[in-house]
């Protein structure tokens, strides 16, 4: 039965031999073909040979292939496909729109929550009133609650002239390690089916990661931390982001990496949705 999900990561050539996908880089690796469930290809300096393709499609795996930012671009998509991505889809398309709007605003609860605990830990007193905006938040947050904390919150982190247009250093960053995270919960989405345009709260028509910001906003915060105390700057700030996955956070009481917290998190917001129970979402913890 196939459990593995593969990540290949650094540029190599993916070959078939003998039910096996071989990996040929710096050292040659093997994996049994029957063991795979996902196949994820983040480097597009990747090369793999219609022979493997060939045996993944027979044997019913998932391959998805991502751009440079490490977005899913493109999934590999047999003619006959027993994959229930076209039935979850169609969940997708029909969750209920009254438990969205709850949903959104136990997500921007959380996120208004983290954001004035960064600014309690900051010691800047402008945390009193996001707590208050906490209680003020309504389905589908009618009261833009969230519209209202993130001016204050950022004119707190980075001073009132600061806007998230700008072209400053502060935003490069922000948006650097902001998209390392979306692109992890991108791949979560895709993995299990869904579609990553298709969001409960976002709408852009040009957006292709209207859900996975949806689900993103609560760990806003967690970036926001490492850029306001210093911890990155125009020589590091690629190399500390991309290890930002490896960073301790708690989930569900345990102590675990965010990449694997994501893979949980994402997973228990399907499952709220489907069930419309929002008690099902167990959103991931981080401490200042």
């Amino acid at each position: 039965m196939a459990f593995r999900t593969v990540v290949i990561k650094n540029k190599c050539k993916l070959e078939y031999s003998l039910n096996y996908l071989i990996c040929r880089g710096e050292e040659d690796k093997r994996i049994l073909i029957d063991e795979i469930e996902f196949l994820i290809i983040q480097n597009t300096s990747v090369a793999i040979t219609c022979a493997l393709l060939s045996a993944l499609i027979d044997k019913k795996v998932k391959v998805i292939f991502c751009d440079t930012k490490n977005n899913p671009q493109a999934e590999l998509v047999p003619y006959y496909n027993n994959f229930s991505t076209s039935k979850r889809i169609t969940t997708q398309i029909n969750f209920n729109n009254d438990f969205k709007g709850k949903l959104w605003a136990k997500i921007i609860y959380e996120k208004i929550n983290n954001e004035a605990k960064l600014l309690k830990f900051l010691k800047n007193p402008n945390y009193i009133k996001l707590e208050k905006y906490l209680s003020e938040i309504e389905a589908d947050d009618t009261t833009n609650r969230e519209g209202h904390a993130a001016k204050v919150y950022f004119n707190s982190l980075f001073g009132n002239t600061f806007s998230r247009d700008d072209n400053s250093d502060i935003n490069k960053f922000l948006n650097y390690g902001y998209s390392i995270i979306v692109s992890s919960i991108n791949r979560e989405i895709k993995m299990l089916g869904y579609l990553t345009e298709l969001g409960i709260h976002h709408k852009g028509e040009t957006n292709s990661f209207n859900l996975s910001y949806d689900f993103f906003e609560p760990l806003r915060s967690l970036i926001d931390y490492f850029v306001i105390t210093g911890k990155v700057d125009n020589e590091n700030y690629k190399d500390f982001f991309i290890k930002i996955l490896n960073h301790s956070v708690s989930y569900n009481g345990k102590s675990m990496l965010l990449n694997n917290a994501i893979h949980l998190y994402v997973q228990s917001l399907f499952t709220s949705l489907i069930g419309e129970d929002s008690n099902e979402v167990v959103f991931i913890k981080y401490e200042f």
